[in-house]
């Protein structure tokens, strides 16, 4: 019984004490602070450090847009670059090799023409002979009796030095330039008649 007592005494007091008259201050207090942004639940949170972080990384990823934009216009250009300097690189190749083969043809030509010349001047006179090659340049000379027989090429020197003293002298610049000469390739022996 004292329990049931003490609980009706305890809400007594409590009536008489607590009005509503005392709550209106509380209730405008509460709803005042259901507006404040603090009581926004966690995704209306606003940090303005966060939104700067936003803003830079936008800012680094535009940037990175921007670059990865530029490297790929890089890499076209270079591939282009690539392929016409290829298409430049196999055109001076096929040039080279044209011309390569022209060189070859010239000396397998020339050489043929050598063989005919000296021929031709082997079938002359030597007297002949020495007067025509004492007119020609010392290196057309020099190749000339190169491609010739060595008895041929013996009687041509002798009929130059029996001519003078200059024609001797000429003959041994002739014959020294001779012993520099050097064969010719096996390639071109082959190709000529």
């Amino acid at each position: 019984m004292v329990a049931i007592l003490g609980c009706l005494i305890y809400l007594g007091t409590t009536a008489l004490l607590i009005r509503p008259a005392q709550f209106v201050g509380v209730r405008a207090m509460l709803t005042e602070a259901k507006l404040t942004p603090d009581n926004d639940p966690s995704w209306k949170f606003k940090n303005p450090e966060f939104a700067q972080w936003v803003a830079e990384l936008k800012m680094e990823k535009s940037d990175l847009d921007e670059r990865t934009q530029q490297l790929q216009e890089l890499q076209t250009r270079l591939d282009a670059e690539r392929q016409e300097f290829s298409t430049a690189t196999q055109t001076v190749y096929q040039l080279q090799a044209d011309f390569d083969r022209n060189v070859l043809r010239l000396k397998s030509q020339e050489m043929i023409n050598l063989k005919q010349q000296s021929k031709v001047i082997a079938a002359m006179s030597p007297e002949g002979a020495a007067r025509m090659i004492a007119q020609m340049s010392d290196d057309d000379v020099v190749r000339l009796l190169a491609v010739m027989k060595p008895d041929e090429a013996s009687l041509l020197l002798d009929s130059l030095s029996k001519r003078s003293d200059d024609g001797a002298k000429y003959a041994a610049q002739i014959t020294e330039r001779l012993r520099m000469v050097l064969p010719p390739d096996a390639s071109e022996t082959k190709s000529s008649p």
